[in-house]
């Protein structure tokens, strides 16, 4: 097992790579980071900090897209989520460790898989989709961390281009980690791990701000669905490892 010290480093690493992906690309840090997070800090504690982490760089990434959000749009996705959350906290909450491993691992490889693909799925269109979509992802958010795969296959059916996915994204992962943080609570960490997460926090938005125009954006993708599935694969081995 890793020192405090070490921890912390790996902690803040991890979230240096989550928020530069997610300022890039409007998400990713859940997909990208929760895996790690859960492997270093366990399932409860890596969620928890993945859900106060992604809302936050979502605020600092809308301070310049709000005026792009589709309000009439993310409502239905919004109150969806709302509802759902706190059943994802109450299952979280009661499943032993392994098997919350387990299902962390199951719901992040399932999701990249989806994504990969495109999916084009016709119950997530409209506003039946729209509910559809956020009912899933407070329900994951809140139990596994992982509540934007929900969002981004509506958005892929709805054929939203970037400009309009990402401060929509970012809106949406404000609400549902704001719901998802009072219903888990925030993490316990140590004084030094916070500075080192809110430092990391910083590190990340300033260098996805200063690659983002230098970065193709297929290149973003892909590099998110491989350290993705790679993270969510390895959650899932060890949950079944731990279950034996």
């Amino acid at each position: 097992m890793a020192s405090a010290g070490a921890a912390e480093l790996l902690v803040g690493g991890i979230v240096v790579l989550g928020a530069s992906v997610q300022w890039l690309t409007g998400m990713g840090f859940a997909l990208i980071a929760v895996p790690a997070l859960v492997l270093v800090l366990g399932p409860t504690q890596g969620v928890v900090l993945a859900n106060c982490a992604a809302g936050a760089i979502s605020i600092i990434g809308l301070t310049t897209g709000w005026r792009q959000v589709k309000l009439g749009e993310m409502i239905p996705l919004v109150i969806a989520s709302a509802c759902t959350v706190p059943a994802g906290s109450w299952v979280a909450a009661r499943l032993p460790e392994p098997v919350l491993l387990a299902v962390v691992g199951i719901l992040v490889t399932a999701a990249v898989v989806l994504m990969m693909g495109g999916a084009r799925i016709s119950s997530l269109r409209g506003t039946t989709g729209a509910v559809t979509a956020g009912a899933l992802g407070g329900l994951m958010n809140s139990a596994a961390g992982v509540g934007g795969p929900p969002y981004s296959l509506y958005a892929l059916n709805a054929g939203w281009p970037m400009r309009e996915f990402v401060p929509n994204a970012q809106f949406y992962g404000i609400m549902v980690n704001v719901f998802s943080v009072a219903a888990n609570g925030v993490p316990k960490l140590s004084g030094t791990a916070w500075t080192v997460a809110t430092a990391a926090l910083a590190t990340g938005a300033l260098i996805g701000r200063a690659l983002g125009p230098r970065v193709p954006e297929q290149w973003i993708r892909r590099l998110i669905l491989a350290l993705a599935l790679a993270g969510g694969i390895s959650v899932l081995v060890k949950g079944l490892w731990e279950m034996r």
